[in-house]
């Protein structure tokens, strides 16, 4: 019996032949047409461990991305578990993960204040992050449908907080730029991956960019200056007002009712819900750029609150306080070369009367003195009149938000 003996190079080429036919065979069995490797599983997130893979996710999905700002891990647990808003919200967390690697996460929550005030059936979702994988969106979004469905909602939709408090509204314009730290930010396959599942545009919010040095127009000048003799109205301080509680009080009272109407799905806060912003916001709180404005009984009518840009600072402290966070928080606050403008409204007495003219030319001129360059606007409803206010100065969209709506009757 004769042996034929290859050369080695021809050898090598026969083996990678075998190799070739070997992966066809397996690629075209049953066993492995889904998923060569691993499967997905859907993990409700319990047990402490699972909550900070919950919270640490994103940091993994969005490393190397110059745009994310990561949440405070501290802040999150906080949001997760121990805020006030739970007494009376529903939610539940939950993990895909391929092997013990986690592929995406969401909350799902149901606000029954919510519901009754707007006469609805409806869950809404957050927290919502995943890879780029519709089988993954599947598993995420039909569990929280399942869930929804079980508590006997008939819609759902997000993202959302559990109340107008959080960040929401799902990034469809302006993916070049880093959102302020009260938003959300995301990839653009996002919004492919939802709609495939049936979403479809509930509303969308606008957030602008202006030129924070540009002042404001004599016209502007001219109805503040018309409205504070008419109305014997004047600047108020923030450094008092927070010395106040009764006064700090009023002010969340305001904020509720100046809200109530002009902001689309808001939900008035509960009293324990505003000691927790009253602890946590107006610490930060400065007359340096910021405003309030009272009438002759000093009465709060009016209010412009912004802060300064806390976003390239958290991004220096990658989710964590200590050992060294702190530092680059406390640096962020005293730079003010960006500014978000966070809250301005009035009271419901004083709307539609022109009353913002009068805290924004004071806003104005804090701007000058602190040395701010640029301001970016809070998410605005794209149907609320009030964005007609930043077409008076030179102004870019700087980002647009979407809540996405579903049907799951």
């Amino acid at each position: 019996m004769s042996c034929i003996v290859l050369p080695k190079h021809q050898k090598h080429f026969v083996k990678i032949q075998q190799m070739i036919k070997f992966a066809v065979r397996i690629s075209n069995s049953r066993i492995f047409s889904t998923r060569l490797m691993s499967e997905y599983n859907v993990v409700e997130v319990q047990s402490k461990r699972e909550l900070m893979e919950f919270i640490k996710f994103p940091d993994r999905l969005y490393k190397g991305c110059p745009q994310y700002v990561p949440a405070l891990h501290s802040d999150q647990v906080f949001s997760l578990t121990k805020t006030s808003t739970l007494s009376y919200c529903k939610r539940k967390m939950w993990l895909v993960k391929e092997g013990k690697n986690v592929v995406g996460r969401i909350c799902g929550m149901i606000n029954p204040r919510y519901n009754e005030l707007y006469d609805k059936k409806r869950a809404r979702f957050g927290w919502f992050d995943l890879i780029d994988d519709l089988e993954v969106a599947k598993l995420l979004i039909g569990t929280a449908e399942a869930w929804a469905k079980e508590n006997g909602m008939t819609e759902i939709h997000g993202p959302l907080y559990y109340n107008t408090l959080g960040k929401q509204g799902m990034l469809v314009e302006g993916f070049e730029n880093i959102p302020p730290f009260n938003c959300l930010y995301n990839y653009p396959y996002y919004n492919d991956l939802v709609t495939k599942l049936g979403f479809v545009k509930e509303c969308d919010w606008l957030q602008y960019k202006l030129p924070a040095d540009q002042g404001v127009q004599d016209k502007m000048k001219r109805i503040a200056g018309l409205l504070k003799q008419r109305y014997n109205l004047h600047e108020g301080k923030l450094s008092k007002l927070k010395k106040d509680e009764k006064l700090v009080d009023h002010f969340f009272k305001v904020y509720n009712e100046s809200f109530a109407a002009a902001v689309y799905n808001f939900i008035p806060f509960t009293d324990e819900e505003i000691e927790e912003e009253k602890k946590s916001v107006m610490k930060f709180v400065s007359d340096k750029i910021s405003s309030i404005v009272l009438d002759e009984n000093k009465e709060l009518v009016a209010f412009g609150i912004a802060f300064p840009s806390m976003s390239l600072a958290l991004q220096k402290c990658k989710g964590k306080l200590f050992p060294f966070g702190w530092i680059h928080l406390l640096r962020g606050m005293r730079n003010y070369e960006t500014l978000d403008l966070m809250l301005n409204g009035a009271v419901p007495g004083w709307q539609n009367k022109g009353i913002s003219s009068i805290y924004h030319c004071s806003m104005a001129q804090k701007y000058l003195k602190v040395g701010a360059k640029w301001s970016i606007t809070n998410p605005q409803i794209e149907t609320n009149s009030a964005v007609n206010v930043w077409h008076e100065y030179s102004n870019e969209i700087y980002m647009r938000r979407r809540c996405y709506v579903k049907d799951i009757k």
